[in-house]
């Protein structure tokens, strides 16, 4: 399919050819008839990705600060080349279309296959033959409302939601200062609401258009003689920004208009260094509209399709786009009246062109139109050939398949896998066709696909890595296993005993390897402190302490049902590291942690765990997500033997007592290239398995008794 993809880096604009995206839980995938361009927004995306390094970094401070503590961290090479791989993600443009439901996944009621949707939301609604949409970002079209109008739904729910913030009563008056493709829509829905309007915009053609279209009175200069005139002196009852500049002049132009006790809404991009001598002594009150409204960021209700209950938040996102287009339904808002421009998807890169100013046309609605509903619809190919950039294939090459191509797969695996020969990457799987498309290309594989069975029934490709969302590890595990490939998944190998169970049947069953990213016992570091102790005679005492840094509740990773948590998501790095230093298997373990009683921070996230092995050692795991950001991340002390190591962030690793002496410095080295190594050789070589599969089973079983142990507070062994 095609769709309109953009550089983050560069900023080019381009037509790609991409594999359908996949239908999961709780959406539908819909192939588009119109998507409707936000002149605004999309014209500061193209804007801002043009930028160079410099002029991104100076419009993002925040995300330089972010970066300098990861460098601190993580090491400066690290860092950039994780930057590096998010710069080298695409970005796709649109968030605002229309057409046909062609497929429903689960979880989905009341939409079936041949339905007309509008559809809304970055990511999702894209400029794209075909779109994956969740269920909250999608409403049924009305009858009578034609596609090109119902794909302009969602840049009109914003408009809307702002309308909602102004809470403007019948009779009142308000000023919309900003007469573009928003600005317009927003003086209909006023009028609708029975206010009357006034607009202002500098543009006198985007001033009449506001009087055709509705407005009382439109001015292109003096707003403030022209507003108080209006108002009869009195100032008018709220002021509505949809303008789009950097200049704070229109939050300034509604203070000065806007009558006492007013109030100031903006839903546009502009300057708000609010004077506050003017909104002090006019009490104003000045407030943001959030986009398309309550829902917005939420991954919950966006990703997770959990609805807010109707009766305590009436307008959400989706309601604010039904509402919208039961206005289009009832004439009250006549999109097509203020499209200008029309482009198909096959031309779609000259709307662009429009947007910077190439063509030198005036322009107001851009629509873009696809082959979607006629006679000549375009295939759902899930599978695309991509040109082949390496050598072809060698005889005795290993051919290797992922399932995944997050950032971590990016700016880690990727790059090591780069160095490491005698591999050939085949097909690559991921959810979006984007991601697997263009990540596809820049890393050489054959083909991209978001079908992952592709993968598990291609000959050619021996060796699967699973880098997806952690509740999908065990499906892709056993199904790759069962299919004759050897599998390194990332942590963790399951989130729950049911996976496990699994997988143990899947491995008692094949003779293929499984492998799990627990990179750090194949670190220098790690290695170094395992030999240093291995003539040992006394149990070891170890103590780890991780500061791990503070992730919010509604992130993935903290769901139980798709991350886990962080205790099996993460600690269970730390699990293996300590059970391969001692070098014997785990038998007990207490955990407890804190009791914050916060509705921020979850009281797992600071724990301190005690693990006793079966040859007396013991290891105690501090973990710590209230930390400071500035501490570096992890530091292990072994006791033995009256002798220590102490391995400080895999930079610095110092031995001394009775054993000896012996130090490792360098740049960081957490095992990435170790692990890797490891695995490839015991995949030519037909075994052993890189860690032994009753450690990996028990290092996940220990995730799921730490978890027991917090919540009884008792000690629990392995079986």
């Amino acid at each position: 399919m095609l769709q309109i993809l953009q550089s983050y880096k560069s900023g080019e604009l381009w037509l790609a050819d991409v594999p359908v995206p996949a239908c999961g839980n709780g959406g539908v995938v819909m192939r588009n008839a119109a998507s409707f361009v936000s002149a605004g927004t999309e014209r500061m995306l193209v804007d801002f990705a043009r930028k160079n390094l410099i002029g991104k970094a100076l419009a993002m401070p925040d995300q330089v600060k972010k970066v300098i503590r990861k460098m601190k961290a993580e090491g400066i090479f690290s860092t950039l080349e994780k930057v590096q791989a998010k710069l080298d993600q695409p970005i796709p443009l649109g968030y605002s279309c229309a057409g046909i439901v062609e497929e429903v996944g689960r979880n989905v009621s009341g939409i079936v296959k041949g339905d007309r949707v509008a559809c809304g939301g970055a990511m999702y609604a894209n400029h794209a033959e075909f779109n994956f949409v969740p269920k909250n970002l999608m409403v049924k079209i009305p009858d009578g409302v034609s596609f090109e109008d119902a794909s302009c739904a969602t840049v009109g729910s914003i408009a809307l939601q702002g309308i909602r913030q102004c809470d403007v009563r019948l009779g009142e008056t308000v000023c919309v200062i900003g007469l573009g493709l928003l600005g317009i829509l927003a003086v209909q829905l006023f009028k609708a609401s029975g206010a009357i309007v006034i607009g202002f915009d500098p543009n006198p053609r985007r001033c009449k258009t506001a009087i055709d279209m509705g407005a009382d009175l439109a001015i292109y200069e003096m707003p403030e003689v022209a507003a108080m005139d209006f108002s009869k002196g009195r100032g008018v009852d709220a002021v509505l920004i949809t303008a789009a500049t950097k200049s704070n002049e229109p939050v300034t132009v509604a203070g000065e208009i806007c009558r006492p006790r007013g109030k100031v809404v903006v839903t546009g991009m502009v300057g708000m260094d609010i004077p506050r001598d003017m909104y002090y002594k006019k009490e104003l009150d000045f407030k943001l509209s959030l986009s398309y409204g309550p829902g917005r960021y939420d991954p919950e209700y966006e990703e997770a399709g959990h609805d807010y209950p109707f009766g305590y938040v009436r307008w959400t996102e989706q309601r604010n786009i039904e509402a919208f287009l039961d206005c289009v339904a009832a004439e009250a808002v006549t999109p097509s009246k203020i499209i200008t421009h029309r482009f198909t998807i096959d031309n779609a890169l000259d709307a662009y062109d429009l947007l910077l100013g190439k063509k030198n046309e005036p322009y107001l609605g851009v629509v873009i139109t696809y082959q979607g509903t006629g006679s000549h619809v375009a295939p759902i190919n899930r599978t695309v050939t991509l040109p082949v950039k390496r050598s072809p294939a060698a005889l005795g090459q290993l051919g290797v398949g992922f399932i995944g191509a997050g950032n971590f797969t990016k700016g880690v695996l990727f790059p090591q896998l780069r160095k490491i020969e005698g591999i050939r990457f085949k097909g690559l799987c991921t959810a979006t066709g984007m991601n697997a498309s263009e990540t596809g290309k820049k890393e050489g594989f054959a083909y991209a696909t978001t079908e992952y069975r592709q993968l598990l029934d291609d000959k050619d490709i021996s060796v699967v890595f699973v880098t997806t969302r952690h509740n999908t590890h065990a499906r892709f595990i056993t199904e790759a296993l069962g299919a004759g490939k050897h599998v390194f998944v990332e942590k963790p190998l399951a989130i729950n005993r049911e996976q496990l169970e699994d997988i143990k049947k899947a491995l008692a069953e094949t003779d293929r390897l499984l492998m799990v990213g627990f990179n750090r016992r194949f670190s220098p570091h790690a290695a170094m402190i395992s030999d240093y102790f291995s003539g040992r005679t006394t149990p070891l005492m170890l103590s780890y302490r991780i500061n791990a840094g503070f992730i919010p509740r509604n992130a993935w990773i903290q769901d139980p049902e798709t991350g886990g948590g962080r205790i099996i998501g993460e600690v269970c790095h730390f699990l293996d590291f300590v059970s391969f230093v001692v070098g014997t298997q785990p038998i007990s373990v207490l955990a407890s942690s804190i009791s914050a009683g916060s509705d921020v921070l979850i009281d797992e996230d600071t724990c301190t765990i005690a693990i006793k092995f079966y040859d007396g050692s013991i290891a105690n795991i501090n973990y710590i997500a209230t930390g400071a950001p500035e501490l570096a991340k992890e530091r292990c002390e072994v006791f033995g033997n009256d002798s220590v190591a102490t391995l400080d962030d895999f930079r610095y690793t110092g031995c001394f007592g009775k054993l000896g002496k012996r130090k490792l410095k360098g740049k960081q080295d957490k095992g990435f290239s170790g692990e890797l190594d490891a695995f490839f050789k015991a995949v030519r070589n037909g075994g052993p398995f890189p860690i032994p599969p009753e450690s990996l089973l028990a290092t996940t079983e220990l995730t799921f008794l730490i978890g027991e142990s917090i919540q009884n507070k008792s000690i629990k062994y392995l079986q």
